[in-house]
């Protein structure tokens, strides 16, 4: 049966309160040359380092900011370091999805008394600009999250880095935040996982999609998409539906070679700027037929931009009943078909452009026949 439910007056408890997401840390392969591309490509500056030169010998750290978005890229500096391991395997991708707490140790206490599987015990970090927290459970995979408590902290990141300073700094291109990250899971594991962040992390289940209505001739995925109490933290979960051929999570587990973080979506205010800038960065997108714009404001009504521009792009564009959304998503950013962006743009909706599903699950297919994976 279809399904697409959206809870509204739903509150997650309030036993871990959430400010947001803190960062998302990245394992790649050349964090020097990655955090290269993502200040050229997409407009991120640099923040802060931490590597031999500050006194951490086995692994680099780059810290990129963009607004409230900061990415850490991190690469081992020896073969027999667990990154490396990681690497190996997973190829770039992403290890933690950082939230910024308001205590720590707490935050541990609370989820791992829960069921959650400790990743790193509660500690504190010191240097002369303050002190922080960190605690972190294990998450799908070998992904984790961390707990991040920064309220008497002052300095430029986290102790232990130090501020980064580049003559190359090239304009940032108008994202703002991260707004949600999607999980890829194996077959019948979703709602394991939907389970794990309801009972262990407090969170709700505000919208569930079933494979009738994500789904193409050939694909389909199931997905529910877990949200904490004040909305700030959105995590949807994905996980492989039967289909005639192989769907884009088949793809994605099969060459990330487990379970992980399938992408990041990223707010603007001004998707079209946005888009535009990336593209002309080097930046390809997936591409819709120009069919999908001909009976666009029919099924989605009224919106205040032009349609010229966003069939130019092939940006996507769905309603719901707060308002409508504007989307686009990347091709994968690495040479495995696993992690990609999205940029997203809101103007009232809350939801995640179920109208675009068919369309965008027909352009991801044709990617994955050019590879030969569909």
């Amino acid at each position: 049966m279809e399904t697409q439910t959206l809870d509204k007056k739903t509150q997650a408890t309030d036993f871990l309160p959430l400010n947001g997401t803190d960062y998302v840390e990245f394992y790649v392969g050349n964090a020097k040359q990655a955090a290269h591309f993502y200040k050229t490509a997409f407009g991120f500056q640099s923040l802060a380092y931490a590597g031999p030169e500050t006194g951490v010998r086995d692994r680099a750290s780059y810290v990129l900011m963009q607004d409230k978005i900061r990415l850490v890229l991190t690469s081992p500096l020896h073969s027999d370091h667990p990154i490396a391991e990681h690497l190996k395997k997973h190829g770039d991708g992403v290890k933690v999805l950082a939230l910024w707490v308001d205590d720590a140790y707490d935050a541990f206490e609370q989820t791992t008394m829960r069921g959650a599987e400790p990743y790193q015990q509660p500690q504190t970090l010191k240097d002369e600009h303050g002190e922080v927290h960190t605690s972190g459970i294990k998450l799908y995979g070998e992904t984790a999250h961390m707990f991040i408590e920064r309220k008497n902290y002052n300095g430029i990141f986290l102790p232990g880095y130090q501020e980064w300073k580049s003559d190359y700094n090239p304009t940032p291109t108008g994202l703002k935040y991260v707004d949600h990250c999607v999980g890829n899971v194996g077959w019948h594991k979703m709602n394991d996982w939907v389970n794990f962040y309801e009972e262990v992390m407090g969170f709700k289940n505000i919208l569930t999609f079933d494979d009738k209505m994500i789904s193409t001739e050939y694909s389909a995925l199931m997905s529910k998409v877990m949200s904490n109490g004040n909305g700030y933290v959105k995590f949807p979960i994905n996980e492989p539906a039967e289909g005639k051929k192989k769907s884009q999570i088949e793809e994605y587990l099969e060459f990330y070679e487990g379970e992980g973080v399938q992408h990041l979506a990223l707010a603007t205010d001004h998707i079209v700027e946005t888009v535009t800038e990336l593209k002309k960065r080097g930046i390809e997108f997936l591409h819709v037929p120009n069919t999908y714009y001909d009976d666009l404001l029919t099924r989605v009504g009224h919106i205040d931009e032009d349609l010229e521009p966003l069939k130019a792009l092939g940006i996507l564009v769905d309603r719901d009943d707060e308002g409508y959304l504007l989307q686009i998503f990347t091709k994968p950013l690495e040479d495995r078909p696993t992690v990609f962006f999205e940029i997203i743009q809101r103007k009232g909706a809350r939801s995640f452009g179920a109208g675009n599903f068919k369309a965008l699950f027909e352009a991801i297919e044709r990617e994955q026949e050019l590879r030969g994976n569909l």
